[in-house]
């Protein structure tokens, strides 16, 4: 396992706040939290949409009772820097499977730029996906990977995913470890909560008859966080990292800003007139004056009424950003 696990354990923190990591490869996302519990303090971590071992890149981690944050950020759009790799398909549509397919001699060196381009267009926009059977969904109870690993034939539903962007960065020529002839392409994708980047491989691979299968995978944004702004989990020091509560909040929602008995109030669970105030479909981020959180509210018909308090008394991790 990575360094995180041998640093020495944080004391005790009720601290809350977001956390962006950039997922090592060869950890699982729990692998990160339970890290992350050991480096804030904290049994109080969770993670807004998992990455698989292979994958690197941004995780978005609440800490205590910003784990409420986190389920206003698993359905945000996300942007993935990927390799897939035309000419062989696997057993789990990834590098991790085995190759259980390879494209007929020829196939692959024959390619042309504008087929590829041609079957990628197919594959943007508003498109059926069926996710790949090694994927977390639940089977009759059961995850799916686990009962493809039991041997079971595993068939999954469709579902709508939305892929607005899918563009070929750079394509490859190589030679696989199996001494077939393969394409690798570099691509990048911005798509809906939901939709999974190896099926984009392996229906890709299947539309050119080549087969098609992920080799690399790295999650660049979700919504309007950035990998670049991701703290490594080797040296990370989480009270130095994270964002407040307003902070986070305010990336993701309108923000309100009350006066101090505005922020009592709210905190009491009362109902706050808002004169003009226009109606907001989603939550609205509520500062107080000193740049605390009070809570997410919704504002309809002049008035806002809360959706989700924020402990007053839990220390945050400064204010909000101007």
């Amino acid at each position: 396992m990575p360094d995180p696990f041998t640093r020495p354990r944080a004391e005790p923190s009720t601290r809350s706040g977001i956390l962006l990591v950039d997922k090592p490869g060869g950890m699982t996302s729990h692998d990160v939290v339970s890290a992350a519990r050991r480096l804030a303090g904290t049994r109080k971590v969770g993670h807004a949409g998992t990455l698989d071992p292979m994958a690197t890149g941004l995780l978005v981690l609440g800490i205590n009772s910003s784990t409420r944050l986190l389920t206003f950020v698993v359905g945000l759009d996300k942007e993935y820097l990927a390799t897939i790799r035309l000419g062989e398909a696997t057993t789990t549509d990834d590098a991790e499977g085995q190759v259980n397919s390879s494209a007929a001699a020829g196939i692959v060196t024959a390619l042309r730029q504008h087929e590829i381009d041609a079957r990628v267009d197919e594959l943007t926009g508003d498109i059926e996906q069926t996710p790949s059977t090694v994927s977390a969904i639940k089977v009759d109870g059961k995850r799916a990977y686990a009962l493809a690993r039991e041997g079971i034939d595993v068939q999954l539903k469709p579902r709508p995913v939305t892929v607005s962007e899918f563009e070929v960065l750079s394509c490859t020529p190589a030679t696989s470890a199996t001494g077939a002839d393969v394409l690798d392409l570099a691509v990048r994708v911005v798509c809906s909560s939901g939709t999974y980047i190896r099926a984009l491989a392996r229906d890709l691979g299947r539309s050119l008859d080549t087969g098609g299968h992920l080799t690399a995978l790295r999650r660049t944004r979700i919504g309007p966080f950035t990998v670049d702004a991701a703290a490594d989990l080797d040296t990370v020091v989480v009270a130095d990292a994270l964002l407040s509560p307003a902070h986070a909040a305010s990336e993701l929602f309108s923000t309100l800003h009350l006066s101090d008995e505005q922020s009592i109030d709210l905190g009491h669970g009362k109902r706050l007139a808002l004169r003009d105030a226009p109606d907001e479909t989603g939550p609205v981020a509520a500062i107080a004056p000193d740049g605390r959180l009070v809570g997410l509210v919704g504002v309809s018909a002049g008035a806002a009424k809360i959706l989700a308090n924020f402990p007053a008394d839990e220390p945050q991790s400064g204010p909000v950003e101007s």
